[in-house]
């Protein structure tokens, strides 16, 4: 077994990464399963924190619209409370949406680092993966019950925003999709199914930023060294990842959310039965 990666894992990785960040079937379960597939047991910390770039930036170009509107209602309020002049949010769509991003992001954070004191035992069982596929599966399925349109959807508002926020720090574990459960937590709460998905694809910006600036922090000492291995992890990431990207949210809008269930359900009995022998 191979304990480095090479170019060509790396490019399959990237791509897994990319395709699997988006679309209802959990990124860090398959890249768990990638890693163990590959016999890589020293993981880059450049690699990881790459890769997760590439997928961001995908994130970013899609909602480019949307995060500049973000920035500059931010800025404007700031700009406004520094006069003394008094600032409106409820007017303010952007400047709203900015603030339910904050909101959801606390209880993914505070979710989050109690979970990383178990990231040796978590993101390395490929039991625990197969388990939380089958529930990942099942929370697609039922999601197909939630269907809502803009005309019967309820706002987004701080309540709504603070579940979804909590569902994405449990997404921390490995074979919980982050994009299944915090669109299912969406459309569960009421929001109809473009709010959902956009709102956790925005969520997932300071989040996956938040992440990889602490992985950075706590290994300052190993430092970051750029190989190949990284550039191509990144590109193929980044590329994988709009499309797969653009697909899902073609395929919430059209109501075919559900569809990955079966996927998840297979690939997790898979992983449990492969396991077990």
């Amino acid at each position: 077994m191979a304990s480095y990666m090479e170019i060509y894992q790396a490019v399959i990785l990237g791509i897994l990464q990319g395709v699997t960040e988006f679309l209802p079937v959990s990124s860090s379960g398959h890249l768990v399963l990638g890693q163990l597939f590959f016999g890589i047991t020293e993981s880059s910390l450049a690699f990881n924190i790459s890769v997760h770039m590439g997928t961001l930036g995908a994130v970013a170009l899609v909602y480019f619209a949307d995060i500049k509107g973000m920035v500059v209602s931010v800025l404007a309020g700031m700009a406004k409370t520094i006069k003394r002049q008094p600032v409106v949010v409820e007017s303010d769509t952007h400047l709203k949406l900015a603030l339910f991003i904050v909101a959801g992001s606390v209880p993914t954070a505070f979710i989050g680092m109690g979970l990383k004191k178990f990231e040796d035992v978590l993101f390395t069982s490929g039991m625990l993966v197969g388990a939380m596929l089958l529930v990942t599966g099942t929370i697609l399925w039922i999601s197909r019950g939630f269907y809502r349109t803009e005309k019967t959807g309820t706002p987004l508002d701080l309540k709504r925003s603070l579940l979804i926020g909590i569902s994405q720090g449990l997404a921390v574990i490995p074979g919980i999709s982050r994009a299944g459960t915090t669109i299912a937590c969406g459309m569960f709460c009421g929001l109809d199914r473009q709010t959902a998905a956009k709102f956790s694809f925005l969520l997932s910006i300071p989040a996956i930023l938040g992440a990889e600036m602490i992985s950075v922090l706590e290994s300052l000492d190993q430092g970051l060294q750029i190989d190949a291995t990284v550039i191509y992890g990144t590109l193929t990431a980044f590329v994988s990842g709009l499309m797969a990207l653009k697909l899902l949210i073609k395929l919430v809008h059209a109501g075919k959310f559900h569809l990955f269930a079966p996927y998840c359900w297979v690939l997790g009995v898979l992983v449990l039965v492969l396991t077990i022998v």
